[in-house]
């Protein structure tokens, strides 16, 4: 697949029209404009791939997010260089990279074992080589590399699960989409100490499920 003028016309676009949506985070654009999302759609739906309300599927039943949900939930998490990040749900890839591309050090969950080989072979095709990607179970976290810097939870979860509140450090941050509906609650989840954490509520999204255990 080709990254063509045309493609990189059409994230320039897409940058502006997140600008006017509200997102100002330059290095969320800037990764934005980077990556080629096309890269991890279905040939499709190539032509819709820089549209910014658009989600789409991919395998396993699952879907891409639209470029604003990606921009949206990474500006909340307001993620800085060499942070230590914690993704659940890995999917097509497409957020990890933007992830990535800011400098954070990012460790990836994925159920999926299809979803989980996909991205795999994308981070070494775009050339994001330190991208930690592990198969399975995102309502148990990764403790062995706990404690994160910030969480980003990338599927609706039916509540906030208490091993990933664990696995944030003292003052770090998780963004998780909220609700067992056909809508989510983006929520964001500040740890202020071992007992104690902050929950603000924020405006409905739709997300594919969160599910409990790893699928072969």
């Amino acid at each position: 697949m080709v990254d063509s003028f045309k493609h990189q016309g059409l994230r320039r676009k897409l940058v502006t029209q997140l600008k006017e949506k509200g997102i100002e985070n330059k290095a969320v654009l800037e990764a934005i404009d980077k990556i080629p999302r096309h890269f991890f759609m279905d040939n499709a739906f190539l032509d819709f791939a820089y549209q910014d309300d658009k989600a789409f599927p991919i395998s396993c039943g699952q879907t891409i997010s639209q470029p604003y949900t990606v921009a949206f939930q990474t500006q909340l998490l307001d993620p800085q260089k060499n942070e230590k990040v914690l993704e659940i749900g890995t999917g097509s890839g497409y957020q990890s990279c933007v992830l990535a591309e800011i400098g954070v050090k990012l460790f990836t969950m994925e159920r999926f074992r299809e979803l989980h080989d996909q991205a795999k072979k994308q981070f070494e095709r775009l050339g994001y080589k330190t991208i930690k990607s592990f198969f399975g179970d995102g309502f148990k976290g990764h403790p062995a590399f706990a404690p994160y810097d910030k969480i980003l939870v990338t599927c609706g979860a039916p509540m906030i699960p208490q091993a990933l509140v664990d696995q944030l450090k003292v003052g770090g941050l998780m963004v998780i989409p909220v609700g067992s509906g056909s809508e989510q609650i983006m929520t964001t989840v500040l740890k202020k100490s071992a007992t104690e954490t902050e929950i603000i509520e924020l405006t409905k999204f739709k997300f594919v499920p969160m599910l409990a255990e790893k699928s072969r």
